[in-house]
């Protein structure tokens, strides 16, 4: 690619806008063929739902938000939410019992859901965000068996867009990169097209959990705001599939936050959505804010 002379803040914005606008007309689509290419096949994988309050130290960094009411996850909008990214953060990592709801492991059947257009392989790293802007966030995810025992030793990759919905695209890398439509998920954004942010791969502990820092996704069109997964061991696919996050907690974010509200509310919601639907709690997040206003995202994965 030839080389461009550099962009100045006011044509950046103006370029990110109008590839928001050619990303989302060509997302509608090239999603539903996917579904309809095996995308929502049933797996052995299973989700749990948990609830737990975060731990760590106290204090604030960075900007914050505001905004208003509680959500049907559970998360109270009044007070302020971070901003400024990964740096920002001032809490530690909450321990393990946050995805302990009862003495009993409480599983629903969930199914694998469509990889996308838009994965390619990534590297192992706890932050994620290659100081990339948005609310920052605490992303913990535990894989157990269907006894609720812990697995160790498994691989769990994620992948998701930036605050403007779009996706990195430095697949130089990558080994497997084969599905990746370029064009398509980065809009040919230089900026991206040059980065691996929110993309990730940590192994599970013995307690078959995986941390990573990074911030909220934004949304584009025909999709509401989603967080890929990949399960892996010994080389092999367990699960792959998607989490969401509640419509209002969204609509909250994205018409509130500094780095998120001069786009409003998504175009689309999960009665809506071409992967996910209203009745699929199995597959949303459990979220708390943290003391210093950051997001803590958990889910619990389960298979067999």
């Amino acid at each position: 690619m030839d080389r461009q002379p550099p962009l100045n803040s006011n044509q950046i914005t103006q370029r990110r806008k109008v590839i928001r606008t050619l990303l989302g007309a060509a997302m509608a689509t090239p999603v539903l063929s996917l579904i309809g290419c095996g995308g929502a096949s049933t797996s052995t994988a299973s989700t749990s739902a948990s609830a737990a309050t975060s731990t760590g130290s106290t204090g604030s960094s960075g900007g914050t938000t505001s905004g208003s009411g509680t959500t049907s996850s559970g998360v109270t909008t009044t007070t302020d939410w971070l901003s400024g990214g990964t740096s920002s953060m001032t809490e530690n990592f909450p321990d393990d019992s946050l995805f302990e709801s009862s003495s009993t492991c409480s599983v629903e059947l969930t199914q694998t859901l469509t990889e996308g257009p838009c994965y390619f392989d990534s590297e192992y790293r706890d932050d994620i965000s290659e100081g990339q802007t948005g609310l920052p966030m605490m992303l913990c995810l535990q894989l157990v068996d269907a006894n609720c025992n812990p697995l160790s030793g498994y691989e769990i990759e994620v992948w998701h867009c930036d605050v403007d919905g779009i996706y990195s695209g430095d697949t130089s890398d990558s080994s497997d990169a084969n599905g990746f439509s370029s064009s398509f998920c980065t809009g040919n954004d230089r900026d991206a097209l040059a980065a691996k942010w929110f993309r990730g791969i940590k192994v599970t502990d013995s307690a078959g959990r995986v941390n990573f820092s990074s911030c909220f996704p934004g949304w584009y069109s025909s999709r509401v705001i989603h967080i890929h997964f990949r399960v892996k061991s010994n080389n092999n696919d367990e699960v792959v599939s998607q989490f969401a996050f509640s419509d209002d907690f969204v609509d909250a974010i994205c018409t509130s936050h500094t780095d998120y509200s001069s786009r409003g509310e998504p175009d689309t919601h999960l009665s809506g959505d071409t992967v996910f639907r209203s009745s699929d709690e199995a597959f949303l997040f459990d979220l708390q804010q943290n003391a210093d206003g950051s997001l803590l995202a958990y889910k619990r994965i389960v298979i067999s």
